[in-house]
């Protein structure tokens, strides 16, 4: 199986460092920390971490709440 450049990007990577990019911008538009996010949403500091860094893949279910926790419509996560 051929191996990926660093040069091609994974579509689906791309896609998740902007959920990310999203969350990141919206928790600090906020006056959040990742701990105080984390802690309302009931999920460990790394992983929220991991998510607006696009190294997770969260399910929908997390989305929706971490929408919810920042008080922004699910579609702001997701939309350009």
């Amino acid at each position: 199986m051929a191996t990926k450049s660093r040069n091609q990007r994974d579509p689906k990577r791309e896609e998740l460092r902007r959920l990310g990019e999203r969350v990141r911008e919206h928790r600090k538009d906020r006056g959040l920390t990742q701990e105080a996010l984390a802690q309302s949403l009931g999920l460990s500091v790394a992983y929220v971490s991991l998510i607006e860094r696009g190294g997770r893949n969260p399910p929908y279910t997390t989305v929706i709440a971490i929408a919810h926790a920042l008080d922004v419509a699910p579609s702001a996560m997701v939309e350009d």
